[in-house]
């Protein structure tokens, strides 16, 4: 369609036990520095074969490196109904880190599916290099917030305020906030399906990173008196912020009197 690819092809990773071990590193090798080289990876899984561990490990590999992908199943008009099940199956139970991604089941002896391969290609690709604008990724922050706010950590729980892309292929989102460090594994993979969601980033990995905001009491730690907490400490310079503005109040009104 006018367009121009560069195709990184691989040496393929083979079952281990087929082939000599120093071949099979090699290849394995090879395999990551694609991977890294690489836009978009398209994992190609033998249908026949059903899901490996070998593709489970590759896969893995694809979503640490952060690249968008695309899987293709291959040899799949060769499948009864009862086999094509059982892949869907095991799909589900082996990749399911991966439903980020697009699942094409194709033919490439009979050129079956390669259109919409290449559609999903170009999906992953642009959604890999989405420009996320500050209001909008903030906006979408704010109503994750209201739906789910994160878990309490130690007694404190985590307050993130704003956010904005630090990054792209993958796109990356920067959460500013404070106690940023409670935010738990569960809470940070909600936000960022959501994140993928709201902006329909299809195809590519998002990741979250968290960037702990100034604190306000910071500088006056050190002014603590002995045996007292940070929380007992903040108390007590409430308090004290609100007997001024109380003592504020009563000398105003003393100043209007004396004026009338």
């Amino acid at each position: 369609n006018g367009k121009h690819y560069t195709l990184i092809d691989t040496a393929g990773v083979r079952k281990r036990g087929r082939v000599l071990e120093a071949i099979e590193k090699f290849s394995v090798i090879k395999t990551i520095q694609s991977i890294e080289e690489a836009n978009v990876v398209i994992l190609v899984v033998d249908a026949q074969e059903g899901i490996t561990e070998q593709d489970a490990h590759v896969a893995a590999y694809i979503l640490e490196a952060g690249r968008a992908l695309v899987v293709a199943i291959n040899k799949w008009d060769g499948l009864k109904e009862e086999e094509r099940d059982w892949i869907k199956r095991e799909i589900d139970r082996k990749l399911m880190f991966l439903d980020f991604a697009e699942f094409h089941y194709i033919s490439a002896l009979r050129k079956k599916g390669l259109p919409e391969l290449f559609k999903s290609v170009d999906i992953a690709f642009k959604a890999a290099f989405a420009k996320l604008s500050t209001p909008q990724l903030t906006r979408v922050l704010i109503d994750a917030l209201q739906q789910h706010q994160p878990p309490i950590s130690k007694g404190i729980r985590p307050k993130l305020r704003y956010a904005h892309q630090g990054g792209s292929n993958p796109p990356i989102v920067v959460i500013h906030g404070n106690h940023v460090d409670g935010v738990k594994d569960a809470y940070t993979r909600f936000l960022e399906k959501t994140f993928r969601r709201t902006f329909q980033l299809s195809g590519t990995p998002l990741r979250v990173q968290y960037k702990q905001g100034s604190n306000p009491f910071a500088e006056d730690e050190d002014k603590r008196k002995p045996g007292e907490g940070i929380v007992s400490m903040r108390r007590r310079k409430t308090a004290h912020r609100a007997e001024l503005k109380a003592k504020k109040v009563v000398e105003d009104k003393d100043r209007s009197a004396k004026k009338r």
